[in-house]
């Protein structure tokens, strides 16, 4: 038997539209957000997903990182729309340019990907303090989880940044990391919004989408 709350058409129609007014509430917000996210100081635009894809990460060297390549999924069919908004999109990792063509040929996905081999972007873009920048250290804006245990000069973590082209300079105008791209991906949008969402470990069971014949019937 269910554990879960059980109820009549009638309770369940009271609870969904009293969740509904919390949802008008977010999305309000969520517009009002994105009006600020435009505002930030800064126009053509670019988005930059930073993909794991190097020594660290499962799978190295043929692979990128699972999680990143679940999120990619959501990705490859929204670049396609972004271009008529004046809005590049392209991935970065740290990978030789070969491993990220073949990797992007097994998964079928068609997003522009470069590779910041022997480069400084990790660096450059992960919003560290004075003394992060110069170590190497600390990840999403020196947040205590990643504070002390990342060092982005041997690992790579995923982030999405924005940068604007304005009178031939380029600026980067917005970055997030870690949950904050959890926006991105479009399967746990849907699977919020189902009565067991994301499961007990959303972070275990996400695979890469052609190895999920090995799962079937476990999840």
């Amino acid at each position: 038997m269910t554990e879960h709350k059980v109820g009549t058409r009638e309770d369940w129609l009271a609870a969904r539209t009293a969740l509904l007014a919390e949802e008008k509430e977010l999305t309000h917000r969520s517009d009002e957000l994105a009006r600020k996210r435009q505002a930030l100081p800064w126009r053509s635009q670019l988005l930059v997903y930073h993909f794991m894809f190097g020594p660290t990460v499962e799978g190295w060297p043929d692979a990128g990182c699972p999680g990143c390549s679940y999120t990619a999924d959501s990705l490859d069919g929204a670049a396609v729309h972004l271009p008529p908004r004046g809005v590049t999109f392209v991935a970065v990792s740290r990978a030789p340019l070969e491993n990220l063509q073949a990797y992007r040929r097994r998964m079928g996905w068609s997003f522009p990907w470069i590779s910041a081999a022997g480069t400084d972007f990790n660096l450059d873009f992960s919003v560290f303090t004075e003394e992060g920048r110069k170590t190497g250290t600390g990840f999403n804006f020196g947040t205590p989880k990643h504070e002390a245990e990342i060092d982005l000069t041997r690992d790579e973590l995923h982030g999405l940044s924005a940068f604007a082209l304005e009178d031939g300079v380029v600026y980067h105008t917005y970055s997030c990391y870690d949950r904050g791209t959890d926006v991105l991906n479009a399967t746990w949008q849907l699977l919020d919004r189902t009565p067991k969402g994301r499961g007990a470990d959303p972070e275990d069971w996400p695979r890469r989408h052609d190895e999920y014949e090995s799962l079937r019937g476990a999840i």
